[in-house]
């Protein structure tokens, strides 16, 4: 069975303060849902079309458990204290088999 991956990419922070706080409450949250953190790191080389912000990569043992812990309401409840905090390109993708 593929993977499953979280994939964030930041267009901007605005509120370092709300972005602190999703970070405390979305380490727990994630692990809850089967999440690992690959990488969340602030070193990003972009290319293309790309912006270099902080990019993150959560794996997952499935697609669909990706999906399940995105939508629990743990998660949702994280996903409130980022609020408008920043702009970014959140994805879900299928690894390869």
């Amino acid at each position: 069975m593929p993977k499953g991956y979280w994939v964030s990419a930041y267009r901007t922070v605005s509120d370092p303060e709300k972005l602190a706080a999703y970070n405390k409450l979305a380490g727990p949250a994630v692990k809850a849902g089967g999440g690992r953190v690959l990488t969340r790191g602030l070193r990003v080389v972009a290319h293309d079309a790309g912006i270099a912000e902080r990019t993150v990569l959560v794996e997952f043992d499935s697609f669909q458990q990706a999906v399940a812990a995105h939508e629990s309401a743990a998660y949702q409840e994280v996903l409130a204290a980022l609020s408008d905090g920043v702009e970014r390109d959140f994805r879900i993708v299928e690894g390869i088999d």
